[in-house]
C-alpha cells in the first residue's frame, strides 16, 4: 500500500514538471522579436520577477536590452540625444575703405584763354584725364577753387576766378559726378604762387607770361579707396 502511494506520487510529481516545463518551453518559444532577449509570457509580454525584475533568456547580451527592462543600457537615438551646440562660422570682417585725397593744380592758360572763364579743348582734355584718374576713389567732396593773377581790380578777378570754378563744376557734372559732392570757391588774386618780386614791371608779355602760375584752378577730391 505504502508503495502504490509513493508511485502514485511520483507519476503525479512527474506530470507536474512536464506541465511546468510545457510553459516555460511556450513563454521561451513565443519570445518577441523586439525582447528575443527576455522571457515572455503567452501574451508576449516580458516576464518579470515578483519585484519587477525582467527574467533574461541563456543568450541575453547587452545589445539586446530594450527599454522596459534595462534602460540604462539602452542607447539613446541621434534624434534623442542632446543637440550639439551650433558651430558660429567665423566672420571675417570687409576690409574697411581707406581714406584718400588727391589733389591737382590746373594751369588756368590751359584750361581757358587769357582773361576768360570758357573752357578750351585743352581744358576739356585736362579734365577728362582729371576724372579718369580719380575712379578709383569714391568721392565725397569734390572742391574746385578757381584763382587770377593781379592784373584787374580785385573785385574783377574775384568775379573771374568764380566764373572758371564754375566753368569747371559744370564740366565735371556733364561726366556724371553728383552736383552734391561739388563745391566751388574763387579766391581772386589773393593766393598767388609768385612773390611779389618775381613778376616785377607794367602790363606786359613778359610780365603776364611770368605771372602765369598765378591764374590756376586746384581741385582736391576727398574721398575712401577701396582696400585691395
Amino acid at each position: 500500500m505504502t508503495y502504490a502511494l509513493t508511485k502514485k506520487h511520483m507519476a503525479l510529481a512527474v506530470s507536474c514538471a512536464l506541465a511546468l516545463g510545457l510553459v516555460a518551453g511556450a513563454a521561451t518559444a513565443q519570445t518577441n522579436t523586439s525582447k528575443q532577449g527576455y522571457v515572455v509570457d503567452q501574451r508576449g509580454e516580458v516576464a518579470k520577477s515578483g519585484t519587477g525584475l525582467c527574467w533574461r533568456t541563456g543568450y541575453w547580451t547587452p545589445a539586446l536590452a530594450i527599454e522596459e527592462c534595462d534602460p540604462d543600457l539602452v542607447k539613446k537615438s541621434p534624434l534623442a540625444a542632446d543637440p550639439a551646440p551650433m558651430q558660429m562660422a567665423a566672420v571675417t570682417p570687409s576690409p574697411a575703405p581707406k581714406p584718400a585725397a588727391q589733389r591737382v593744380q590746373l594751369n588756368a592758360d590751359t584750361l581757358f584763354d587769357f582773361d576768360k572763364a570758357v573752357l578750351r579743348p585743352a581744358g576739356r582734355e585736362a579734365l577728362d584725364d582729371f576724372v579718369s584718374k580719380s575712379k578709383d576713389i569714391d568721392p565725397e567732396v569734390i572742391t574746385v577753387v578757381g584763382h587770377a593773377d593781379r592784373f584787374g581790380s580785385d573785385s574783377y578777378n574775384q568775379k573771374l576766378s568764380e566764373q572758371r570754378a564754375a566753368a569747371v563744376k559744370t564740366y565735371l557734372l556733364s561726366k556724371g559726378i553728383d552736383a552734391n559732392r561739388i563745391q566751388t570757391a574763387g579766391k581772386g588774386e589773393t593766393q598767388p604762387v609768385t612773390k611779389a618780386d618775381d613778376c616785377r614791371g607794367a602790363k606786359s608779355a613778359k610780365v603776364i607770361a611770368c605771372l602765369q602760375p598765378d591764374r590756376r584752378v586746384d581741385i582736391e577730391v576727398v574721398g575712401t579707396q577701396p582696400a585691395r
